[in-house]
């Protein structure tokens, strides 16, 4: 939105400060405004007293006054009512049979880790992790521990891609419009995601045929949170897939093209299909040593960093949409 209170899509909601004049709030009160300004207008008042107080007296002034008016004054005369006496919290507890809601732990924690822990992502995951084991003990194949560190880093960003997003998640408005959506809600599935991701990569690999060349399992684990925080960043202005894409392509070129150089210097006559010994020396140098993971760490610090500050661009009902930043 801009200082008038019209939402502009070109404009970031990070760089202009804006609140809500009176016909934005009259127009709201009244149902008329957009759908995208009534959603900024209500993660706006969230956060702004005054604007939220704008917005009340506009819908008090509305046709919908009188009738909250009157809820107001049932709410105040059943508080006012003496209250039964205490005889217990089993007494205070409805029962089973009065039919009051109730939302059980699982449903809670599936609806926050969202549609990666719940659709094909998972799955594939699964088969990424066996298939390592397969192929390095059913095939004999000695390439398969360098393979999955080198798949290792983004497949995080498979679970990200598909957790938040118009594209992607059939509840995404609702989350939006919610207090806990915007960045809260990603960060939660994000976190939902590497805690299925980090110790089931990082078991295969310690299960996997060691070797000297070969860095070791958890070697993966701090490129692939910088990676993952890449992604998010880039999502605030791309949308989750296509940032998640991007990173993955860069992390596939920064890979395939030295690896694939090394192999065709080293061997003239013919080149594997997968070069296990070029990819455990590339793999060295870039996971393994101290000098090695502090980048990696300096890297994670600095896109947490501009995640913060990039933060309020995941609150918009049109976040991901190209062209708006």
């Amino acid at each position: 939105m801009n200082t008038a209170g019209k939402p502009s899509k070109d404009t970031a909601p990070a760089t202009r400060a804006w609140h809500v004049d009176d016909a934005l709030a009259a127009a709201y009160a009244a149902g008329s405004a957009p759908e995208p300004d009534a959603w900024s207008l209500e993660k706006h008042v969230e956060s702004c007293g005054a604007c939220a107080v704008r917005v009340s007296a506009a819908v008090r002034r509305g046709a919908a006054g009188p009738v909250l008016a009157e809820v107001r004054a049932a709410v105040l005369t059943a508080a006012a009512r003496p209250s039964a006496p205490h005889v217990g919290r089993a007494a205070a507890r409805p029962a089973p049979h009065m039919g009051a809601p109730r939302t059980g732990l699982v449903a809670r924690v599936l609806w926050a880790a969202g549609p990666a822990l719940r659709g094909s992502w998972l799955v594939a995951l699964v088969l990424v992790a066996a298939g390592a084991v397969g192929l390095a003990y059913g095939a004999g194949f000695a390439g398969a521990r360098p393979l999955l560190l080198a798949l290792a880093p983004v497949l995080p960003l498979a679970g990200v891609a598909v957790s938040y997003g118009q594209h992607v998640d059939p509840m995404y408005e609702i989350g939006a419009s919610s207090p806990g959506g915007g960045l809260r809600l990603l960060l939660t599935r994000t976190a939902a995601v590497l805690a299925v991701s980090l110790p089931l990569l990082t078991l295969t690999g310690a299960v996997l045929p060691a070797s000297a060349e070969v860095p070791g399992a958890a070697a993966w684990l701090l490129p692939g949170l910088a990676l993952t925080l890449a992604a998010l960043v880039l999502g605030s202005y791309v949308g989750c897939r296509t940032a998640a894409g991007a990173v993955a392509a860069a992390w596939a070129g920064a890979l395939a093209v030295p690896v694939l150089g090394a192999a065709r210097q080293g061997d003239s006559v013919g080149i594997s299909p997968l070069p296990v010994a070029e990819l455990s020396a590339y793999l060295a140098r870039f996971l393994d040593g101290a000098a090695a993971q502090g980048g990696w760490g300096v890297g994670a610090a600095v896109c947490a960093g501009l995640l913060v500050l990039r933060r309020r661009s995941f609150d918009h009902p049109d976040f991901g949409t190209p062209g708006r930043i």
